[in-house]
């Protein structure tokens, strides 16, 4: 963690709430990214961050600085995020299909781009992340994690409080039903 990271979380202890707000606003964009392949709404995504953000305001003082603020901030923002997708299981989004939309990329406009190649990548961005949303929250977690935001093992443990061992099982069971998942769509 930066050195004016501990400053920062030392203002706060002492009363601060401008200092606090100095985390957010380093710290949301990338919280908000990871929390919104997790739920798959962006309403829903801006509320688990605001909630992982309060919750780490009020818990604060329990920071011993083992690990990084970062860290410990990812935690609560992914453990409020599967919560979350526990509690609305069961609910079925009839703008599902909409929902891809809002993470598209612009279109390639270089000269090397082939017409139609963008709808192709949006249409299979789409196709993953409707496999991704059948998955239990923690094997979408641990895939997220990995093969979406690039986190090594030791830190996908730590932000999810389980052994390292977990990880690679969920990981390794996460992969294997997604790609179940895709290519009994791809059959169908």
């Amino acid at each position: 963690m930066r050195a004016d990271s501990y400053h920062l979380i030392a203002e706060c202890l002492d009363g601060d709430t401008a200092a606090f707000g100095e985390l957010v606003r380093r710290y949301q964009d990338r919280l908000y990214n990871t929390v919104y392949r997790l739920v798959d709404n962006p309403e829903d995504a801006h509320d688990v961050v605001q909630e992982a953000f309060l919750n780490a305001y009020q818990s604060l003082d329990s920071f011993k600085g083992d690990s990084r603020f970062f860290t410990w901030l990812y935690r609560i923002a992914v453990n409020t995020a599967i919560s979350q997708k526990r509690k609305h299981r069961a609910v079925v989004s009839i703008d599902q299909g909409r929902s891809g939309e809002m993470s598209l990329e612009p279109p390639d406009e270089s000269e090397y781009s082939r017409p139609g190649e963008a709808m192709e990548r949006a249409e299979e961005e789409r196709r993953i992340q409707a496999a991704l949303n059948r998955l239990s929250p923690e094997h979408r977690a641990v895939l997220v994690l990995k093969d979406i935001e690039g986190h090594k093992y030791e830190m996908i443990a730590e932000i999810l409080g389980v052994p390292i061992g977990t990880v690679r099982s969920r990981l390794h069971r996460a992969r294997a039903e997604l790609r179940e998942i895709l290519e009994r769509e791809e059959n169908l």
